[in-house]
């Protein structure tokens, strides 16, 4: 699944959405907007519609916001910005998108087999997709951002109520907790709902990503590996007076001291340090 990520991005990444958190807080804009109108029964998402030629709800029910307009919900949608702005400056945009659409994509297929599944039962299907589209919306979608970000950025502070602060994994364990009881006790709808609405969570931590990777000791880690890299044109002088640029921090020797000599900084020593070939996998690493 990694592989194909990255092959996906170096074909597909100059398509990706930026800042897609910001067309996702006008998308739900415009679903209150239209929500004033009466208008939101003509973009939800309802299986028996779209198969009677309302193709454009398999879209159009992004837009319906995921709770009434109050400050709480504006405060929490500003909260959700911040998040998503956060992971797609960690994956990337590409991947970001990825995230998203693959959660919106799964919630389609998910109302779709609830349908298919009543259809068999013999309920009416009109009533079906009725049933279906007041039962999904973009609600664990939007929560699957705050599990990646919680998982990711565990041990992070935020302020609940503006007053109490709190690491946002232990939220993030609330959250969980929510949601099973919410699962087994709900009915066949929401448990549809929540499975298709997080199996993007699941694929891209179980199956694509590595937690290691993306946590704040690991990206600061990098970020300085990378300064150090970029700005360690050092010149130091060899032994008979000759100028060179690289040196091993263990034997001493520079570029000039052999032709086939390789240097690389080491990422996981805590300082600017660089080796030799014949030391950079064997050297006890400072910290």
């Amino acid at each position: 699944m990694e592989k194909l990520l990255n092959r996906l991005e170096r074909r597909f990444g100059r398509y990706a959405i930026s800042n897609l958190s910001l067309y996702i807080i006008i998308a739900y804009v415009i679903g209150y907007i239209l929500n004033l109108t009466g208008s939101m029964e003509f973009i939800s998402l309802n299986p028996y519609k779209i198969l009677h030629g309302q193709i454009w709800r398999a879209v159009t029910w992004i837009i319906v916001p995921p709770s009434t307009l109050n400050i709480f919900t504006v405060i929490m949608l500003m909260f959700y910005y911040s998040l998503g702005s956060s992971l797609e400056r960690t994956w990337g945009t590409f991947r970001y998108n990825v995230y998203i659409f693959s959660g919106m994509i799964f919630t389609v297929l998910g109302a779709f087999l609830l349908y298919g599944i009543y259809s068999l039962m013999s309920y009416p299907q009109e009533v079906v997709g009725m049933f279906i589209s007041n039962a999904f919306s973009t609600y664990y979608i939007n929560l699957s951002i705050f599990l990646a970000f919680a998982a990711i950025y565990p041990n992070m502070q935020v302020l609940l109520y503006f007053i109490i602060p709190v690491k946002i994994k232990w939220l993030a364990w609330l959250d969980a907790a929510v949601i099973l009881i919410s699962f087994f006790t709900g009915n066949m709808a929401i448990k549809v709902s929540i499975m298709a609405s997080l199996l993007n969570f699941i694929v891209f931590f179980l199956g694509t990503m590595n937690l290691k990777r993306y946590s704040p000791g690991e990206l600061h880690r990098r970020a300085e590996f990378r300064r150090q890299a970029e700005g360690a044109a050092k010149v130091y002088t060899n032994t008979d007076g000759r100028i060179t640029k690289h040196k091993c921090a263990i034997c001493g020797r520079t570029e000039l001291d052999g032709d086939n000599l390789e240097f690389r900084f080491c990422s996981k020593c805590n300082g600017n340090y660089e080796y030799c070939q014949d030391h950079l996998f064997t050297h006890t690493h400072r910290v």
